[in-house]
């Protein structure tokens, strides 16, 4: 690109000065491109699958464990949480002590961590192991890009990570049709002990296929490495804790309440500390992560692209899951079966989209994407509760469309923009900004459906005829409206049961669609963000060298 400036992006203690070398056309199975891909994709389809299998599992782990819903609540927060404070620092132990043994590591101990779920008797031991299923995951994911980064020459790395992508996405879209199976065909056990043999199968090839990179750092030979020099131990305990902070804060916000002090105090003690991780970062030697790297104007990019777009993803089909189930009246297995053009548009997407990007570059894909996505998004805000599956087939498919090229693309963008060195710690990024973002979209669209069900319940419920309801009685039936629960008591005459329900799913869908409205709008701004990015080529042109 004309007009460019190239700026140096080495943080301090970086000593690269020369570009890397390609990658050395693989002679046998060791290091080889292709199967290095099969072997991570098999290693994070774990990670990914677990994000939604477990929620299918959740009712019957209660049931089976006399779980009050604040214990299921922690099945899924300690997950969640672990992973989420962790990547970035498991991604630059990565970058540090080599990204083969940290994989082996984190599919080993995601595998063993499984297993010890199902064979758990005691919510207390579940949730224990469900944070180290996090912090495992958090090794494998990071390590996963960074082998990539470093196996696939730059002209293929955007198919590469298109087929990543194509695994992730398939493998979050079909947990809950797997877990639903699971849980109604075996038991709710069966959706841990299922890792175990995935993981087995990843560490088998993993210790066949995968090869040590760092060689290519300078810092020793083919799977042999040298000592590290320092660590950063106070830097990755400030964005830990800042980390922690913020997901801790958007987890407990629609308990607490958008306006609660709690809820201010954890999003303002998250701010304090990512401000002393910035001044702490600037003037240690061997950084976490080296403030320069976000010189790189695209790389900045990418990771907001990243954020806004699991923000309109996670937050809009966070409430698509309970509108069909609740409002359709459909089995966990039959709504996953209606995602299946969600699914298999970002399967038959993401490749595709790996080689577009390949030929013309991120920007006009990513906007594409991003436009989509917005206009998926706008689609779904039109569904009523008797929509037919034809109708929301084509809404689903199409933001099975857009995201596919977002998230080959976003991720191409932030560690292709990324020094060889520091591809862990951008692969980190990457999966920090998906978690964030999503964990943001549930938040955030949440409160908005909230806000909207409390205005409008009232009026309709009495609109319908239906008896005047206390305020306490009134905050019952809002917050089992707003995941499209018609709270009919038992007993309830017919043709009331019927009001009551009329009145939840119509006001529940008011809510969902002006949450899928404002999240259209998010993927919208994302457009903009989209046009900022370009081809990650700082492999080329150095280790350490980025581009404004």
């Amino acid at each position: 690109m004309t007009g460019q400036t190239t700026i140096d992006t080495t943080g301090p203690g970086d000593e690269a000065a020369t570009a890397p070398p390609e990658p050395a056309p693989a002679t046998g199975l060791r290091g080889h491109p292709w199967f290095t891909l099969i072997t991570v994709a098999v290693g994070v389809m774990m990670v990914a699958l677990d994000g939604t299998i477990v929620a299918i599992a959740n009712p019957a782990i209660a049931d089976d464990l006399h779980a009050s819903f604040s214990d299921v609540q922690w099945i899924t927060n300690a997950y969640f949480l672990a992973l989420a404070v962790c990547l970035i620092t498991a991604g630059k132990l990565g970058d540090r002590f080599g990204h083969r043994q940290t994989f082996l590591i984190g599919v080993t101990g995601f595998a063993l961590a499984s297993g010890a779920i199902g064979l758990s008797h005691s919510i207390p031991v579940v949730v224990t192991f469900r944070v180290f299923q996090g912090l495992f995951g958090a090794l494998l994911m990071p390590a996963a890009l960074g082998l990539l980064r470093a196996t696939f020459p730059a002209e293929k790395l955007n198919m590469a990570i298109g087929i990543w992508g194509m695994v992730i996405g398939a493998s979050t879209a079909g947990g809950p049709i797997l877990g639903g199976v699971l849980v109604q065909h075996v038991n709710w056990q069966s959706v841990f002990f299922i890792n175990v043999p995935v993981g087995l199968l990843a560490l088998a090839l993993g210790l066949l296929i995968l090869r040590d990179h760092r060689a290519a750092l300078g810092q020793g030979t083919p799977d042999e490495g040298s000592a590290p020099r320092s660590f950063d131990v106070l830097g990755i305990a400030l964005l830990s804790g800042a980390m922690f902070c913020l997901v801790w804060a958007l987890i407990k916000a629609p308990t607490w309440g958008w306006g609660d002090g709690m809820t201010w105090t954890f999003l303002a003690a998250s701010v304090l500390l990512f401000a002393l991780f910035s001044v702490w970062e600037t003037k240690v030697g061997e950084p976490l992560i080296p403030l320069t790297l976000f010189r790189s104007v695209p790389l900045s990019a990418g990771v907001v692209l990243m954020v806004l777009m699991a923000i309109a993803f996670m937050g809009g089909l966070f409430f698509v899951t309970f509108y069909l189930q609740k409002v359709h009246g459909l089995s966990p297995v039959d709504a996953g079966l209606h995602l299946l053009p969600l699914t298999g548009m970002m399967i038959v997407g993401s490749p595709l989209a790996g080689a577009l990007i390949t030929k013309l570059g991120p920007r006009v894909p990513l906007a594409s994407g991003m436009a989509l996505t917005a206009i998926a998004m706008y689609g779904m805000s039109t569904l009523e509760a008797d929509t037919g599956s034809g109708v929301m087939s084509v809404w689903f498919a199409l933001l099975g469309l857009g995201l596919a090229p977002v998230m080959v693309g976003a991720t191409e963008v932030i560690v292709g923009n990324a020094p060889m060195e520091l591809s862990g710690v951008a692969g980190g990024l990457q999966q920090a900004a998906m978690q964030i973002g999503g964990s943001l979209g549930t938040a955030v669209l949440g409160a908005v459906m909230a806000s909207k069900v409390d205005n409008d319940l009232a009026g309709n419920w009495t609109g319908a005829g239906l008896p005047k309801l206390t305020p306490a009685q009134l905050d019952q039936v809002s917050e089992a409206v707003q995941v499209g629960v018609a709270p009919v008591p038992k007993g309830t005459p017919g043709p009331i049961a019927a009001k009551i329900t009329e009145v939840a799913h119509d006001t529940f869908i008011s809510g969902m669609s002006l949450a899928c409205l404002v999240a259209a709008g998010v993927a919208a701004v994302a457009i903009l963000v989209a046009l900022l990015t370009r081809r990650g080529d700082n492999a080329e042109a150095g280790a350490g060298v980025g581009h404004i």
